[in-house]
């Protein structure tokens, strides 16, 4: 709740500002425009989504990153669809990787998991399996 509070009075202060800067009818052109883009965005998703898939698949990005890309593009597109200039700067920051990577990691409290040899990941845990039956004989 406390951070839709600071994000609300950041919308309104920031939009009160640049409108009053920039006029009335070009906040106007401008949310129409920034909506159009976001909706742009959310109908390419899927293109966008297939490429990151194809990046998988061929090993260049991990599972973590494949995530974090394609979530912080999809939140980027609906902030540029929400009226407001402190929604709309958020929403073209977060569709480049680096700020969407950095707000993953700090908001989002994720953390990058290290690999030490191909495929083995640094805080996995190894066990054996061993069947019951097969000691027994």
């Amino acid at each position: 709740m406390f951070y839709f509070l600071v994000y609300f009075f950041l919308e309104v202060v920031i939009t009160v500002d640049i409108a009053g800067k920039i006029g009335g009818l070009a906040t106007f052109f401008e949310i129409i425009v920034t909506a159009f883009i976001g909706l742009f965005l959310l109908t390419n998703f899927r293109y966008t989504l297939a490429q990151s898939m194809n990046a998988l698949m061929a090993g260049t990005i991990t599972v973590d990153e494949f995530q974090k890309m394609n979530l912080m593009s999809l939140l980027g597109a609906i902030l540029l669809i929400i009226p407001g200039f402190f929604s709309d700067i958020i929403g073209v920051l977060l569709q480049f990787g680096f700020f969407g990577t950095f707000v993953a990691k700090k908001i989002l409290h994720l953390k990058d998991k290290k690999r030490t040899q191909k495929g083995e990941y640094e805080d996995a845990i190894d066990v054996e399996v061993v069947d019951c039956d097969a000691l027994d004989k």
